[in-house]
């Protein structure tokens, strides 16, 4: 069972029960964000899908237009030529073989990593690393590419992965307390907007988003209303 703290408890009691609309609910979860460091805000989407099936399943990445409010930090796997082009064009950590073996040996002090297509036969050998963690370089996130300048581009930018788990939710962050209402509307606004153009056919408007959640990384989820998000989307 989980124990909470009394502030989580506290803030919990002060919130409230109903559903808000989209602007009301950013205030309300920054508000909440009462922690003593930068917190992480992130929109949690419950959809009516069937995540077993393949033609429900929902995985692309977006570059949030008002970017992550976060500095991210990215490593790509290449060799040869590309490995001058992923550092001119800003990565952090360039390497083949030898930071493959780092990332194997434990070595995570990173957001984000993309592999050109040559490379995977061998970065495929940290799936069990990589792949809980949301970090193994992929074809429909973007990041498995041999346009590394691109793509180290847009993950600066605010590139974010947007994918359902086993019970149908989008995590998706959409910057942190210290961003402006306005950038956050946006952020929130484009994934709402990826959300609902990723319906899958057969699902109707009504039945298709159960539940939209706002949260920081140490406070209460505060719900949201469906048709106001879907209204701004």
């Amino acid at each position: 069972m989980t124990v909470r703290s009394k502030r989580y408890v506290d803030l919990k009691e002060q919130m409230s029960a109903d559903r808000l609309g989209v602007e009301a609910g950013i205030e309300a979860v920054k508000e909440a964000a009462t922690a003593n460091f930068v917190e992480t805000i992130e929109c949690h989407v419950k959809l009516n899908i069937d995540p077993t099936q393949a033609d429900q399943q929902i995985r692309r990445s977006i570059v949030l237009p008002a970017g992550t409010g976060q500095e991210t930090k990215v490593i790509i796997f290449a060799s040869g030529e590309k490995q001058k082009e992923a550092e001119d064009a800003g990565a952090d950590v360039v390497g083949d073989e030898e930071l493959i073996e780092k990332v194997a040996d434990g070595w995570l002090d990173f957001d984000a990593a993309v592999a050109t297509p040559d490379m995977m036969g061998e970065v495929g050998q940290l799936g069990p690393v990589l792949g809980p963690r949301g970090l193994m370089p992929n074809n429909k996130a973007g990041t498995v590419t041999f346009d590394v300048a691109d793509a180290v581009e847009k993950i600066k930018q605010g590139q974010v992965e947007l994918r359902n788990d086993s019970q149908g939710i989008i995590h998706a962050p959409v910057g942190t307390d210290e961003m402006d209402d306005s950038a956050l509307a946006d952020n929130l606004k484009a994934v709402l907007k990826f959300v609902i153009e990723e319906k899958p056919p057969g699902i109707s408007r009504g039945q298709y988003i159960d539940s939209i959640t706002l949260a920081s990384s140490m406070s209460p989820g505060i719900e949201i209303d469906p048709a106001a998000a879907w209204e701004l989307a």
